[in-house]
């Protein structure tokens, strides 16, 4: 985690859930994560079956240069990604890991900026599937980040996290996966899944993402 404010928000997730694989949406608390709140969002998940923002961040929406509540946050994501943030999102709500992401973030004139986000299960009515807490921050804020609005992104790395593996330093189940984007963006490509392996364990590939299913096995 290279910002401050995935770190805080990570932190006080994990304080807060216990022996619980994700904590109630109503155990959380604006006030102790102050220095993080401008970045913080929460997602439900719409009539669609999509995830759109609940809730975002002061310095978030100035990043997109629009309010982000009620809009959609899959249609963030370029098409070629569509298939492997979903299959992302159901390792965290239904699996209970917490998604480490680095994406690109393209304006309209093509100016680029990298972003660190992060995602992890919120229940909401005892329920993992429909609530996701989340924080998306850039890792070096250009002067114009603000002005020109980010108009689309790519995944450019990912690493899956099962927190109550952490402490045992030599079953640490953490899975890091390097992103190579070979697809121009503006190019329409669709995704496939397709069998692979990553440091010895089944994934699923999606076009140039691996993702990895499970965790606890």
């Amino acid at each position: 985690m290279q910002k401050a404010s995935t770190k805080t928000l990570y932190d006080y997730w994990n304080s807060i859930r216990g022996s619980r694989s994700a904590p109630e949406r109503k155990d959380i608390d604006p006030t102790r994560i102050r220095d993080a709140l401008a970045n913080t969002f929460i997602l439900e998940l719409d009539e669609s079956d999509k995830f759109s923002f609940r809730l975002a961040g002061s310095h978030l929406c100035s990043s997109y240069c629009r309010e982000l509540k009620g809009r959609s946050f899959s249609a963030l994501w370029h098409e070629r990604d569509g298939d492997a943030m979903d299959t992302l999102i159901r390792a965290v709500t239904e699996d209970h890991a917490v998604a480490l992401v680095t994406f690109q973030g393209t304006t309209a004139i093509h100016t680029k900026v990298t972003f660190e986000m992060i995602l992890m299960p919120l229940r909401h009515n005892g329920s993992t599937h429909t609530r996701l807490l989340g924080a998306m921050t850039a890792i070096d804020e250009p002067y114009w980040l603000g002005v020109q609005p980010i108009m689309e992104q790519r995944i450019s790395g990912l690493r899956l996290i099962w927190p109550d593996d952490i402490a045992l330093e030599d079953k640490v189940r953490e899975v890091s996966t390097k992103i190579v984007n070979d697809t121009p963006y503006g190019t329409s490509a669709t995704p496939m899944a397709m069998p692979a392996v990553v440091f010895g364990r089944t994934a699923r590939r999606y076009a140039h993402l691996a993702v990895l299913d499970g965790g606890r096995q």
